[in-house]
């Protein structure tokens, strides 16, 4: 096929394909109600593939019979009796990753990062892990240590270990890792000096309450704002509260001052007593003393059990699996989850995930009609959507991929590569000047696409289902049975990729690009899958996430 030069009909279809589902924000709270789940009789293939595409890195044929067999909420069951995938740390060790000649160098990051999302079989956790990633955030490059691969890998394992477990334990453990502590530069982070004037470092204070947790202002528990007399948004904390704060995340250092070798950079981090502050902070109506270990665990505390935790973290986490625009009441179900799991326990984030991934919001076929639901499919996962989709291994485990973040000839995303802490799209963001704006709905994963990453996205993708990277490799044996048949061909593309959501006339444009290959040519079965499949990724029903 010839390479794809502009991108101007898929542009204007990625602006068609608003994201998005509710009212945005309010001031008067929606009483919590409990889940709304759907169970229907019998799950089709097409609505079991519409479930990975939230639930996974991608559908495989055999995971949309498993669903289909299994039901949702088995399927979720299955998935949480799996046991952790090698961690990315002990793969680089076992791979040779931890030589002395590596030790200023992030060499061996990407290859494990893809490898896992692609080749694993515990997707719902790699798939809630990059969730997290995305709102956690920690990139490769703003991290100042040594053995940086490590040190990062150590965090997305955190990540990944704490995915079913409670977000207060989550808490802990990225506040006690190297990376972040180097990211946002509380490591070593030293109490106030009256001789100099020097001040504790602030910077994970903020991050921790406005990116992590509570978010700038006060939340319902519909993720609707509060509002005051005025009129204006109340807000959540105060400077005062962030210097507070910051005086409780001192002392936190390594654990090793052995730097030939990664192994500190896995160990929690310890207290420094000697430039620990050990007086009085006050935050959040909270006050403690005595600093160490005991006054980190208040302030964790205090921030968990605070009432915008609940509704802001539910809500970003509906935003990366399900849809952009939550409505109030689908926000509310799940932060009532968060608050109670029906046994009295917070932050529980197995019932979270069921009560996301569940709810009528994300498993009625209503959606699929619905101008505002949905969410643009995030550019990595339409790659590792391609790759689970079709088999991609790499015999040498080199995984040469690479680092996808470039806008101009590859993905503008890559997973542990955020260049700040907020991530490459925001939340909240809504691009300019469209239909979305005007509709008052956000589109985070907007915020990379422009026409440039559009048409790098469509090239990138030609390149990789046409002849892979390095050893990285499609394998195109089962769809190519059905390559005689352009019908059956495009069907079984549009289900496992696009869950069957490709409109009638996406269907025939694609069927008249495959005939136009006659099947008897030479090569001509490989050409008309090619065919098949790039045109579906480049479809605007698969690009969105519905």
């Amino acid at each position: 096929m010839p390479a794809i030069k502009t991108g101007g009909a898929i542009g204007a279809a990625l602006l068609l394909a608003a994201c998005g589902g509710g009212d945005g924000s309010g001031t008067t709270a929606a009483a919590p109600s409990a889940p709304v789940t759907v169970a229907p009789a019998a799950i089709t293939t097409a609505q079991a593939s519409r479930f990975l595409a939230q639930a996974t890195m991608g559908a495989t044929r055999a995971m949309i019979d498993a669903v289909v067999s299994r039901r949702y909420e088995g399927w979720i069951d299955d998935q949480f009796a799996l046991p952790r995938a090698t961690a990315h740390w002990d793969w680089l060790v076992a791979n040779g990753y931890n030589v002395a000649a590596n030790i200023n160098a992030e060499i061996g990051f990407d290859v494990t990062m893809w490898r896992q999302l692609i080749a694993e079989p515990d997707q719902l956790r790699q798939r809630i892990g990059m969730a997290l990633l995305d709102m956690l955030v920690v990139g490769i490059g703003g991290v100042n240590l040594n053995w940086k691969q490590f040190a990062t890998a150590a965090y997305v394992d955190v990540l990944l270990d704490n995915a079913f477990g409670n977000y207060r334990a989550l808490m802990d453990a990225i506040t006690t890792n190297a990376a972040m502590g180097s990211f946002l530069t509380f490591l070593n982070n030293r109490k106030a000096n009256a001789t100099t004037g020097a001040q504790p470092d602030e910077n994970y204070a903020r991050e921790l309450m406005q990116l992590f947790t509570l978010g700038l202002y006060q939340l319902n528990m519909d993720g609707s704002v509060k509002t005051g007399a005025s009129g204006a948004p109340m807000e959540t904390y105060t400077q005062a509260d962030v210097a507070g704060l910051a005086r409780v995340f001192t002392g936190l250092s390594l654990a090793s001052s052995v730097s030939t070798t990664p192994d500190r950079y896995r160990q929690p981090l310890v207290m420094n007593a000697a430039i620990n502050e050990t007086g009085t902070a006050t935050f959040l109506g909270t006050s403690t003393t005595g600093g160490g270990m005991a006054a980190i665990k208040v302030a964790l505390d205090t921030i968990f059990n605070h009432p915008n935790l609940p509704p802001f973290v539910s809500k970003q986490l509906i935003q990366r699996l399900v849809t952009s625009n939550p409505s109030p009441a689908y926000v509310g179900r799940v932060a009532a989850t968060f608050a109670d799991n029906g046994s009295g326990v917070r932050g529980d984030m197995k019932a979270v995930i069921k009560a996301i991934l569940l709810d009528s919001e994300a498993r009625s076929d209503a959606a699929l009609t619905s101008t505002t639901a949905g969410k643009l499919r995030e550019p990595v996962m339409r790659l590792t959507a391609w790759a689970r989709a079709f088999g991609a291994t790499s015999p040498s485990n080199a995984w040469a991929i690479g680092d996808t973040s470039n806008q101009s000839t590859r993905l503008a995303q890559s997973m542990g590569r955020s260049q700040t802490v907020f991530n490459f799209f925001r939340p909240a963001y809504t691009p300019p000047a469209t239909g979305i704006a005007s509709a008052g709905l956000v589109a985070p994963e907007f915020q990379i696409t422009n026409e440039q990453s559009v048409v790098a996205y469509v090239n990138y993708m030609q390149a990789l289902v046409l002849n892979g990277t390095g050893d990285v490799k499609a394998d195109y044996s089962a769809i190519l049975t059905k390559a005689a048949d352009s019908a059956a061909l495009v069907d079984e593309v549009n289900l496992v990729l696009a869950a069957g959501q490709l409109s009638s006339a996406t269907v025939t444009a694609i069927r008249t690009a495959v005939d136009s290959v006659a099947a008897t040519a030479s090569n001509g079965p490989q050409t008309r899958v090619n065919i098949a499949i790039l045109l579906t990724l480049a479809s605007p029903e698969f690009i969105m996430v519905r």
